[in-house]
């Protein structure tokens, strides 16, 4: 397994304003053998980047000696596969479309995809989906995109968040199932799954379809967003995680998306998960 952080984390990263090649170099120095990026409303990585400048982020990273781990966004959320109109359905579509061209010439074979929401938290005015008609639009819209991930060989991951939608893990095994493709999986969150559920759990059952692996940790006695608290500091059992994690034969990037950014998070960061990799 390699350690990873996201391009959230940074300062900056969030709105698409920290510099890539300062990040990598960040990365770097901190001990991270990976980054992942996020393709963002704006900054370096958006839906109007370029082929050229997708490898020029890429060359950056590889001079700076980090690997690219797979490609994130939060397009989803505001523009989702599951929102009332279907105009903006297809936006979301053709959104996933560049999210998985982008990966391609950033030479990663992995993207992070919001599947849908019944509900967004932190939207108020977002009007609320059924869970059916939700379900059936998730499942309409990636069964859309997994013959362009296929083409380009790289693998779509689900990530399981607060959109009060595939709330166990035997509901998004089934989900990916239906799908039917081998470029389509999980992409699970440890952190997010602790309200509801053990990530030890999540993993057993949903075993090989895992394409990617988010932590964060999070305290239980909170139970809000304010709940979410750095690595080591929370609730998330890391040892029976990790165990999992290996029992899965799982062996690609963990990556820490810790948010906001803040002094300090970075190193505190890398020092957290040498300590959960010691579990391995």
């Amino acid at each position: 397994m390699k350690k990873c952080i996201s391009y959230w984390s940074f300062e900056g990263g969030l709105d698409g304003a920290a510099v890539y090649g300062e990040v990598f170099k960040e990365a770097k120095a901190a001990g991270f053998e990976a980054v992942e990026p996020a393709l963002s409303g704006a900054g370096e990585l958006t839906l109007a980047t370029t082929k050229s400048e997708c490898e020029k982020i890429a060359a950056d990273a590889k001079a700076a000696g980090v690997e690219l781990s797979s490609l994130a966004t939060g397009l989803f959320w505001e523009t989702s596969l599951t929102a009332p109109e279907q105009a903006v359905r297809e936006r979301a579509l053709d959104i996933g479309r560049s999210l998985i061209e982008r990966a391609t010439w950033l030479g990663v074979d992995a993207v992070l995809v919001v599947p849908g929401a019944v509900e967004v938290f932190f939207l108020p005015d977002a009007e609320r989906v059924p869970y059916d008609v939700c379900y059936e639009r998730s499942l309409a819209a990636i069964k859309a995109l997994a013959p362009v991930a296929e083409e380009h060989k790289v693998r779509i991951g689900l990530e399981n968040v607060w959109n009060k939608f595939l709330l166990s893990p035997l509901e998004m095994r089934d989900f990916i199932d239906k799908i039917g493709s081998d470029y389509v999986g999980a992409y699970f969150d440890v952190g997010n799954v602790l309200l509801t559920g053990f990530p030890q759990d999540w993993i057993r059952i949903l075993g090989g379809r895992l394409v990617r692996i988010h932590i964060k940790d999070f305290k239980t006695s909170v139970g809000t967003v304010e709940g979410f608290a750095d690595l080591l500091e929370g609730d998330v059992p890391w040892e029976e995680t990790m165990a999992a994690l290996k029992a899965a034969g799982y062996d690609s990037y963990i990556t820490a998306e810790m948010i906001p950014a803040k002094e300090g998070l970075i190193e505190g960061t890398s020092k957290a998960m040498d300590q959960i990799f010691s579990y391995l």
